[in-house]
């Protein structure tokens, strides 16, 4: 076997189903490899951020690894960012670089796209990886390849490969004659350590008045959410979902309440969360965009924190537990059956959105997509950052990939993209129009491989959320891009709407075409957001404002 090939089998065996990428001279001959063998289809975008984000957004939908494949120096230097955000929000995104020859390493001169030194993109890439390899070595490369994809997995979490570029048409050294070292052991959860955890869980919701099970991101990249479900509705408490994992337990029989915000959120919502005394957090980020709103601090004493691979109580933490192991434990208990109480939330996208000439707001949106949507259908929603993520928080019965920790725009676009290869159904998008100048032109690639998401552009020619939190500053402001028009050089049919009765003809007859993508452009007047949006950025001023006034007294 050759390097080239190993490295697919390695692929495949981890449950890769496709690749993005992007050829350049460092990786062409990979490029061939992954071509002539056919075992996994390849999917090449225009800019190599937009190659991240769509592994990231397959990653996240099908909770295994999607992988991407650039060349040294100018193509992975590239994709650093969109690495970072899956890093930070923990999808299993495989980086696969081509590098420098092995017969390059001692060469006088610099060599093309080097940047420092030749192993400074390793280096780099360190800091956004949770394991790194360079498969210099034949007689350890499947043990290298197995070792860091077993990470990968592990920790959900971005790992890198580099490929020597002379090394891909490699023979392999016979195994049998030159084994490999014993890869290192893995450590397994002590099951006494389980049992006792899984015991002091039990004990604490069962004398808790006002007991509250918070589901975050960490569910779906381990693909535990039938698990959660069966969990929740075993326990009969209240289930509400982080920011992030906005979109969690769709179509399930939870009794799923809603998403918490804070302050910027459903008061009902609010108080449950902030007022539990026994708080059951299952992988949910502590991250400012999760709580740095809350209307009063909570008291992470009061809470279970299963995240990380652990378990946090109070003053105490279980170590090497995974999510996994602690819920297939609780699963096996009799456990403290109650009756979640019935809570009525009021949300904007109740109202009933009317087809009649006032000019759209964002809430229409959210009420427009939930009316005029096919009944009973869950929707793929792919969303960048800024009002378009607000506005989603209303979208009922709605799977969504977004970025709302690390919060990069350009994200939405081609997360969609390969959230519809990874589903093999329509994503629809909600994007600015700052975030969709960034990525947005990879809509052109979608003829090429039958895509059709139904992106919808929110156009204030602005950067919202910014001048949301600067409204004096010019700098936010934008040009007025028309992207309607540009839709069908790209390949796609487009419209520009201004009126709700627009927007829920053009959303309705999205839903029913497909083979092109469709873009429908909202546009919307300036310093017009979301309630959610215009609370949150209320919220987050509030609590910067409290974290600065904090730092103040402790310099005194």
């Amino acid at each position: 076997m050759e390097l080239g090939e190993l490295l697919l089998s390695s692929l495949a065996s981890a449950g890769v189903q496709e690749i993005f990428g992007i050829p350049g001279d460092f990786v062409l001959p990979l490029f061939k490899v992954i071509e002539e063998r056919g075992q996994i289809p390849i999917y090449t975008l225009s800019h190599e951020p937009a190659v991240g984000f769509a592994a990231d957004g397959a990653s996240r939908w099908r909770g295994l690894s999607s992988a991407a494949v650039v060349t040294y120096g100018a193509g992975a230097l590239n994709i650093v960012n969109p690495v970072a955000a899956a890093y930070a929000e923990k999808s299993p995104v495989i980086v696969i670089s081509g590098g420098p020859g092995v017969s390059e390493d001692h060469t006088e001169l610099l060599l093309h796209h080097q940047a420092k030194r030749l192993d400074s993109q390793f280096e780099i890439f360190k800091e956004v990886t949770c394991a790194q390899t360079r498969l210099s070595n034949l007689a350890s490369a499947d043990i290298e390849l197995k070792r860091v994809l077993s990470e990968c997995r592990r920790q959900s979490r971005p790992v890198y490969i580099e490929v020597p570029r002379d090394l891909v048409f490699a023979k392999l050294p016979d195994l049998a004659a030159h084994p490999s070292p014993s890869p290192a052991a893995t450590f397994a959860a002590d099951p006494r350590a389980v049992a006792a955890c899984a015991n002091e869980i039990i004990d604490l919701l069962s004398d808790a008045k006002s007991p509250v099970l918070m589901v975050g991101v960490e569910i779906r990249r381990f693909g535990l959410e039938h698990q959660v479900a069966q969990l929740a509705g075993r326990l009969g408490i209240p289930v509400v979902t982080s920011f992030m994992g906005r979109g969690l337990l769709v179509g399930s029989n939870a009794p799923l309440m809603g998403t918490y915000l804070g302050v910027a959120g459903d008061s009902e919502i609010t108080d449950l969360v902030e007022h539990s005394d026994a708080l059951l957090m299952l992988g949910v980020i502590l991250s400012d965009t999760n709580f740095g709103i809350s209307k009063r601090k909570l008291d992470l004493r009061r809470s279970v924190q299963v995240r990380d691979g652990q378990v946090s109580f109070g003053f105490h933490v279980y170590p090497q537990i995974s999510i996994g192991e602690l819920i297939s434990e609780l699963l096996t208990r009799d456990l403290p059956i109650r009756q979640a109480p019935m809570i009525t939330v009021p949300r904007n996208s109740v109202r009933n959105f009317r087809l009649d000439d006032l000019e759209m707001t964002p809430d229409d949106i959210s009420a427009g997509i939930n009316q005029l949507k096919p009944r009973g259908q869950e929707l793929l929603l792919s969303c960048d950052i800024g009002d378009c993520l607000f506005t989603a928080m209303d979208i009922e019965q709605a799977h969504m990939i977004a970025p709302g920790y690390y919060a990069s725009m350009g994200f939405g676009v081609p997360a969609a993209l390969g959230l519809q290869v990874a589903s093999g159904q329509q994503p629809v998008v909600l994007v600015g129009d700052g975030a969709f100048q960034m990525t947005g032109w990879e809509l052109g690639n979608c003829s090429r491989y039958d895509w059709d998401p139904i992106v919808i552009v929110m156009n204030n020619a602005s950067w919202g959320m910014l001048q949301a939190f600067q409204p004096e500053s010019r700098f936010n402001l934008l040009n007025e891009w028309k992207f309607a028009e540009l839709a069908h050089a790209l390949g796609g049919v487009g419209t520009r709407v201004r009126t709700r009765a627009e927007f829920g003809k053009a959303f309705q007859s999205a839903i029913h075409q497909r083979g092109k993508f469709q873009l429908i452009e909202v546009m919307i007047h300036q310093g017009l957001v979301s309630h959610t949006m215009s609370r949150y950025t209320q919220a987050l001023k509030v609590f910067r404002q409290a974290q600065q006034a904090q730092a103040a007294s402790y310099e005194a």
